[in-house]
């Protein structure tokens, strides 16, 4: 007969961020998630869905939303345990250890740095209505001219400044762009629907003119889920959040249900008010107004006579992308620095100066953010890879939380997930399923980007006599899992980014469609299964915890403890 044995006290223990000052409430860290969820996914999210599935891009905003919420229970349950600046690049590594911590670390931080030039050109390309010099239209295809560019950089270079004055004076700002950022979608919803014409649900193909294929590949590539991004701020900023056990939950939580039925609602009156002549024969080549490519609800709010709303909305396209843009900022100098105390960047991106701020991971994020808009000239183009590198990022979320139900059973935790033996599973095969209908192109460049992640992490690991073990018993699914679903991809259906300009097919398409999802969720089951089962062992878990605990700062005295 066995013997219950009682959990250490130090199961408990909570990891430590010294130097941040707790200055976000309840409000604060909805309105941190809220403003980086609704930002240029609003402005254009309803027009290319609507371009790449007709009026059953509405299955795409609910399936989406619907896999986006369950995602986001599981990240405010690892917030409510471990309120830590840059969580969601630290939860793997506690779980797992490095070999498995550095991809969804590298990962977490690629999607943030991307974000902020995303929204930056939205801005530009709303703007470009104004001043024609900013963008310019090449194969279909709206890109940035040299104009356009260094006006990207001088936005950016803004943010970080407003960065630099700390979370109370940049949590002032940021609420007042929220609350206007919220209340504009609201207003064009209202606005328009009286405009509202059903006809349009069954003409120009019928409501699902292009077939269940197309909606699930709008949800990646025609920015649903990339709309959907950004309910992990609240942890990402953790260690800034009075209260976190009981804040972080209920803002992540309040800000995903929220932007749901904000953009589900908004993808109804686009669908539902654009005028039949502004539709030729079909949504997917029909669409050819300038005004609504360039600026879609402020085109169409031009076309149906409402100029004050066109105004408007031409107003918030510079100031709702903007406060997203500012945000992930913010959260990306989180994230490196949260890569920091893992030990997998330089100790410099731990730095903060008396503020607050981690300014070396925040120049850093401005420099690098920069650098990712070169070979992506497009909002489009640059959405895909965000949403790729965002949902592997989101995949470790749904195996931390398994590994610490086995882990640490008795850990306090301030929200648990209902029905976590399900819903935790089920969170990373949503995770897969997005990932998968990215494309096989898509899958490909991340496979690269996470390869050569590893190799510039583990150049900088090399160099710290600090660094952490790798641990690879308990991270060998990683290369496993990602190998399977490279696999599934390129035998699947699957080959393109949705979008103006679709991508010529890259994969063999031997699966067939329907029979592919399956093989995705199943494979996802059994990475779950086996990832779980490979956790770090709970002694191992706890000193990991304990490292980056209060007593850090004696760690880096004496490099032994960390051993």
């Amino acid at each position: 007969m066995s013997t219950e044995v009682t959990p250490s006290p130090v199961a408990t223990e909570v990891p430590t961020d010294v130097g941040f000052k707790r200055e976000l409430g309840f409000i604060g860290a909805t309105w941190a998630s809220e403003t980086s969820i609704i930002g240029s996914g609003w402005l254009f999210g309803a027009y290319f869905a609507a371009t790449a599935a007709g009026p059953a891009a509405l299955y795409g905003w609910v399936i989406g939303g619907i896999m986006v919420i369950v995602l986001a229970l599981v990240h405010a349950e690892l917030g409510g345990m471990y309120p830590l600046s840059g969580g969601t690049a630290r939860f793997p590594h506690f779980a797992f250890g490095g070999g498995a911590g550095v991809a969804f670390g590298f990962m977490s931080w690629l999607q943030a740095v991307t974000v902020a030039p995303v929204e930056c050109y939205a801005v530009f390309t709303y703007l470009s209505y104004y001043d024609g010099g900013l963008t310019e239209v090449k194969e279909g295809v709206t890109v940035m001219t040299g104009a356009g560019f260094a006006a990207v950089i001088g936005l950016m270079a803004f943010f970080t400044v407003i960065n630099f004055l700390g979370m109370r004076l940049f949590n002032m700002v940021s609420s007042a762009i929220t609350w206007w950022k919220v209340a504009i979608p609201i207003l064009c919803i209202i606005v328009l629907l009286p405009h509202f014409h059903s006809s349009n649900f069954s003409a120009f193909g019928g409501f699902n003119p292009y077939g269940w294929k197309a909606v699930f590949a709008a949800i990646p590539g025609a920015g649903i889920v990339f709309a959907y991004l950004g309910f992990e701020q609240a942890d990402q900023l953790a260690a800034e959040v009075r209260d976190p056990q009981r804040n972080l939950p209920r803002a992540i939580i309040t800000s995903i249900l929220l932007a749901t039925a904000i953009y589900i609602l908004l993808q109804v009156v686009f669908l539902g008010t654009i005028p039949a002549d502004q539709v030729h024969m079909s949504w997917a080549t029909g669409i050819t107004n300038t005004n609504i490519i360039d600026g879609p609800f402020a085109g169409l709010a031009g076309i149906l006579g409402l100029g004050w709303l066109a105004t408007v909305l031409r107003i918030d396209a510079a100031i709702s992308p903007s406060g997203t843009g500012m945000m992930y900022l913010t959260s990306t100098s989180r994230i490196g620095y949260g890569m920091g105390r893992n030990r997998y960047y330089p100790q410099a991106f731990t730095k903060l100066d008396k503020r607050g701020v981690p300014w070396v991971s925040l120049i850093c994020a401005f420099v690098f953010g920069l650098v990712f808009l070169l070979p992506f000239p497009s909002w489009v183009s640059l959405v895909s890879i965000v949403t790729g590198a965002s949902v592997l990022m989101y995949a470790g979320a749904p195996l931390s939380m398994g590994a610490f139900r086995k882990q640490v059973p008795d850990h306090d935790r301030p929200y648990q997930v209902p029905w976590a033996v399900v819903l935790a599973p089920l969170a990373f095969i949503f995770a897969n399923e997005i990932i998968y209908w990215s494309g096989f192109l898509t899958v490909l460049k991340l496979g690269v980007a996470l390869c050569g992640g590893y190799i510039v992490i583990g150049i900088f690991m090399y160099f710290d006599k600090q660094r952490p073990q790798l641990e690879w018993r308990s991270a060998w699914w990683v290369p496993v899992w990602l190998l399977g679903m490279g696999i599934i991809s390129w035998q699947g259906q699957f080959d393109f980014s949705a979008g103006p300009k679709p991508l010529p097919p890259v994969n063999t398409g031997h699966i067939a469609f329907g029979w592919d999802l399956g093989l995705v969720a199943l494979w996802s089951l059994i990475v779950y299964f086996l990832a779980v089962w490979s956790r770090l062992p709970r002694e191992k878990m706890l000193e990991r915890v304990a490292l980056q605990s209060a007593m850090q700062p004696e760690i880096d005295k004496d490099p032994n403890l960390s051993q």
